[in-house]
């Protein structure tokens, strides 16, 4: 059964950091590109970063490029997303998902509040 479990979420402050986690199961994390998809309180789902297969190739929204880092480590079967100067409008419920082909999986998220 493919598993995707986020963590790390919590209440910051505008300027402040955190570090999401997405722990996998059920397939070969390593053969996977992986995502991070957010959405905001009564918005549509917003596309955050990508990652290929080996983490070596990313990629990031506008809104979150320069701030937010997404990585890997496939040894660990987890995919990370490390997020600088966090802003109110980050305020999101964040997925991580992956493609396998046939079909695609997203986890159930962990919420992101930036307000001080």
């Amino acid at each position: 059964e493919v598993q995707l479990v986020e963590s790390g979420g919590g209440l910051v402050q505008p300027g402040e950091s955190l570090r999401l986690s997405c722990a996998t199961s059920g397939f070969t994390f390593s053969s996977y590109y992986m995502n991070w998809v957010r959405r905001a309180p009564g918005k549509g789902l917003e596309w955050v970063s990508i990652i290929n297969s080996v983490g070596d190739i990313t990629n990031y929204a506008g809104s979150v490029k320069g701030r937010f880092t997404i990585s890997r480590d496939n040894a660990k079967n987890t995919l990370y997303l490390q997020m600088n100067s966090l802003k109110p409008e980050d305020t999101a419920l964040y997925y991580c998902a992956t493609d396998l082909g046939w079909e695609s999986y997203w986890g159930r998220g962990t919420q992101v509040t930036v307000s001080s």
